[in-house]
């Protein structure tokens, strides 16, 4: 029986995977609303006074962060230290509550998955370090990274016809930065058509104008307007974030264990966490990308049935869950090509040639319409309705 009747499809038999957010322009979600929830308050207000301690003890600076969602202020760069506490603070509550729900039935977890700083929150509820430790790093370099934002943008690259050719795109963003104005990068492989790019000063543009040699026709970049740190890719190197993480970490306490659950790295595409290289895991975060895309086909591979995100407003892990089973959906779905004409059926069937060659010899995809997704924050805040539960 599920320990609490209200969320009942939460506690199941099915197999678990849960996720972790990263930083992004909006931070808080939906906390301020779930500050008194009857659940998850009471976590929440240990995890958030845990992380305004922290803050004090490792950046001086004096947060009330509980404070800060209640008055709804906004993340900028300056904030972005105390946001990053605030993220994995929020995080481990909803971890805590999720606990209490499933009871008996934690042990349906097979894997976590973290997307950027939601890694870090994966390794300190897998047991390999404390949230205190894991952090401490994180802090003490975030300031420095933010830096870094005012010269780096942001830029996606997508193709809606043929995947893209992710080793001919590194070898391209290597040739730009070669050339001595900014560094360019691969930030995150998000999908077979989609990259993140981020790059300094004009970088992006540059990339911009030269991809229509290199790449199909059908691919374009778009840019985000916002400043981003520039982690997961070398252009932290220039403040020598990787190493001083290095250092930090050799002296940091780390449980030298096996990962009471088994993390789906977004550092490695696997499970790269063998309970002795946590420090090493840890330190490519830094400047590593993020091989988002291989650990959703992860989570496929695994046969997951359900996949819990938990923290503020998560968006990158479940907007790609979704997009590829929509995708999917769409691929199979299609009308008979007889009906339209062979020149319509070309047509719709080269939007997503990239899906349709990698369901010729991936079946794992087509499990993705059916795997059920659950946002913990949106859950928790639909209405109670009473479950009568038989003793």
């Amino acid at each position: 029986m599920a320990r609490n009747p209200l969320y009942p499809e939460i506690a199941t038999n099915g197999k678990l995977a849960v996720t972790f957010r990263g930083y992004n322009i909006t931070n808080a979600g939906k906390t301020a609303a779930l500050l008194d929830h009857p659940l998850l308050g009471q976590y929440l207000d240990h995890r958030l006074e845990q992380a305004d301690a922290l803050c004090s003890d490792v950046i001086n600076r004096h947060t009330q962060i509980r404070q800060d969602l209640i008055d709804e202020r906004p993340s900028d760069l300056d904030t972005y230290p105390a946001d990053l506490a605030m993220i994995v603070a929020v995080e481990l509550a909803h971890w805590d509550a999720l606990q209490e729900l499933l009871g008996e039935q934690r042990s349906n977890i097979k894997v976590l998955v973290g997307y950027s700083l939601g890694e870090v929150t994966a390794a300190i509820v897998s047991g390999l370090i404390d949230y205190e430790a894991a952090m401490r790093p994180v802090l003490e370099l975030s300031r420095d990274a933010a830096a870094l934002a005012d010269r780096v943008t942001m830029g996606i690259v997508f193709s809606r016809g043929p995947g893209l050719d992710v080793e001919l795109v590194r070898q391209k963003c290597e040739a730009i930065t070669a050339e001595g104005k900014g560094v360019i990068a691969v930030s995150t492989y998000l999908a077979p058509n989609t990259v993140l790019l981020m790059g300094e000063n004009e970088t992006v543009d540059r990339f911009g104008s030269m991809m229509s040699e290199f790449l199909p026709k059908a691919t374009h970049l778009r840019k985000n307007q916002h400043l981003w740190p520039p982690l997961h890719t070398p252009i932290v190197l220039q403040k020598q974030l990787r190493d001083r993480a290095a250092v930090t970490l050799q002296t940091t306490e780390v449980h030298p264990q096996q990962p009471a659950i088994p993390i789906l790295s977004c550092v490695s595409g696997n499970l790269g966490y063998t309970g002795f290289n946590t420090r090493k895991m840890l330190t490519d975060w830094v400047d590593h990308p993020q091989q988002l895309w291989k650990c959703v086909h992860g989570i496929l591979d695994m046969g997951i049935d359900h996949v819990i995100h938990l923290g503020p407003e998560p968006n990158i892990i479940p907007a790609t869950l979704t997009r590829i089973a929509d995708n999917v959906l769409a691929q199979i779905n299609q009308p008979n090509w007889m009906g339209y004409g062979l020149r319509t059926f070309s047509k719709w069937a080269g939007y997503r040639r990239w899906l349709n060659n990698l369901l010729s010899h991936d079946a794992v995809l087509l499990r993705a319409p059916y795997v059920i997704q659950t946002v913990f924050e949106d859950r928790l805040l639909e209405p109670e309705e009473a479950v009568k539960v038989e003793a």
